[in-house]
């Protein structure tokens, strides 16, 4: 393997050199296999193909700064898979056979971890898709989970450093009762097309409203959303929001810290009211964000006045980055440790 320069890693695909999958058949699961094949054969008739029966997860491992390698909150993930599958009628991923393969993935490419210090992390993506043919509109009878990992850097360039958005209303996410609340493929199709505006008008994402009315504040992108408000962590409650395992993690931390967490609609008037906001998720882990810019109304919402990130998002995000890589103490049994 050649020399990897961890710090300028992308946040992209890296070609590492095992995988892990495994096989729903006749009513039941098989038992997890390794491959070095990059490629999926199936059938041209597959579900994932025609009806979109597909999801998937995103994950981190970390070196630590006691050179242990900890996965971070897996069974979380596990059980969302589970929701998703649910959610378009998939075969559920039993928690025992998805940990087992995280775990295998990661072993079997322990070398592409990053060192600890480097600014780069093992990314790790579970993958759930329907293999078994049907033209007719029904679920498949079969199914391929499988798991990869390559190593990644920032997922927004300027990493822990402030970023632009850009609020749109001509384009939705997910519908309110659809399936936004599931971390499936089409949910990113739909969001595109805004998303690759934002960047040609020079902004790292685009900011959803709510399908419905256009009043409320819904997903930053490819994550959540959270603003800070004097001592209130706020974050939008919606049926078409992906519930967030870094939110969730964010909102206990910023409760032990004395913040006081809220999840409620956030009118988009709100923006002028935050003290910071930013976006959050396993990929950015938090994103600060210093300006939004509203497409349609011309309004811009300014934050980060020092051009640093706020305080409490500061604060927030080095102690879940604090836990990941064994700086902090793991109160709550988040990290897995790969022996």
């Amino acid at each position: 393997m050649n020399t990897i320069d961890w710090k300028s890693l992308p946040f992209g695909y890296f070609k590492t050199d095992y995988n892990v999958r495994c096989y729903y058949k006749d009513g039941k699961w098989g038992e997890p296999e390794v491959t070095d094949s990059e490629l999926i054969t199936m059938h041209m008739a597959a579900t994932c193909l025609h009806y979109g029966q597909e999801a998937f997860e995103g994950m981190k491992a970390f070196t630590g700064i006691d050179g242990k390698i900890r996965i971070f909150r897996m069974v979380e993930n596990a059980k969302r898979m589970q929701s998703s599958a649910r959610g378009i009628l998939m075969a559920e991923v039993p928690i025992p056979v998805f940990e087992e393969s995280v775990v295998k993935a990661v072993k079997l490419n322990l070398k592409y971890v990053p060192p600890y210090g480097e600014g780069a992390s093992l990314y790790i993506r579970p993958l759930l898709i329907g293999t078994g043919p049907e033209v007719g509109v029904k679920p498949g009878k079969e199914y391929m989970f499988m798991v990869f990992a390559g190593p990644v850097g920032p997922y927004f360039k300027e990493g822990f450093n402030p970023v632009r958005m850009q609020v749109v209303r001509d384009y939705d996410r997910a519908a309110p009762l659809g399936t936004g609340h599931v971390k499936v493929g089409g949910n990113y199709a739909a969001s595109l097309r805004a998303g690759e505006r934002a960047h040609e008008d020079g902004f790292a994402s685009c900011i959803f409203l709510d399908a419905r009315e256009k009043k409320y504040i819904d997903e930053a992108g490819p994550a959540n959303f959270f603003g800070i408000k004097g001592n209130s962590y706020i974050t939008p409650d919606s049926s078409s929001i992906l519930p967030s395992i870094t939110n969730m993690s964010l909102c206990v931390l910023a409760e032990e810290m004395g913040l006081r967490v809220e999840r409620r609609h956030v009118p988009v008037e709100e923006l002028t009211e935050f003290d910071e906001v930013g976006a959050c998720g396993t990929a950015a882990v938090i994103s600060p964000i210093c300006q939004i810019h509203d497409r349609d109304t011309g309004k811009i919402y300014n934050y980060c006045k020092d051009g640093k990130p706020g305080p409490l998002s500061t604060k927030l995000y080095l102690k879940l980055k604090g836990i990941q890589e064994g700086l902090e103490p793991d109160t709550h049994g988040w990290v897995t440790v790969v022996q």
